[in-house]
């Protein structure tokens, strides 16, 4: 399996703005060895929809913050071909 940094999780509140590009956030006891404030280009912005319920996956993050990643599926496999190699690409769900 890969080991990788989330990319996004969540979602979860704002419980500060700190100035004008940082916020803190509340997060669950699972990720409280990780730093809560956050700049917000690492942020995205949730729309709420009554009709959405989310329930986060829950994730088993080591201390060095990293994840094991399992894949679903393939979605899409094709080879790049330069002028003396081929590189082959795969779309992994």
């Amino acid at each position: 399996m890969l080991e990788a940094s989330p990319r996004y999780i969540g979602p979860y509140e704002i419980i500060e703005k700190l100035n004008p590009v940082a916020y803190r956030l509340n997060l669950p006891t699972e990720l409280e060895h990780a730093h809560n404030f956050f700049h917000i280009s690492q942020l995205q912005k949730y729309v709420r929809n009554p009709n959405h319920i989310t329930k986060p996956e829950p994730i088993e993050i080591a201390i060095n913050l990293a994840y094991k990643e399992h894949p679903i599926q393939i979605l899409d496999l094709r080879v790049k071909q330069l002028c003396n190699k081929s590189i082959p690409l795969v779309k992994v769900l």
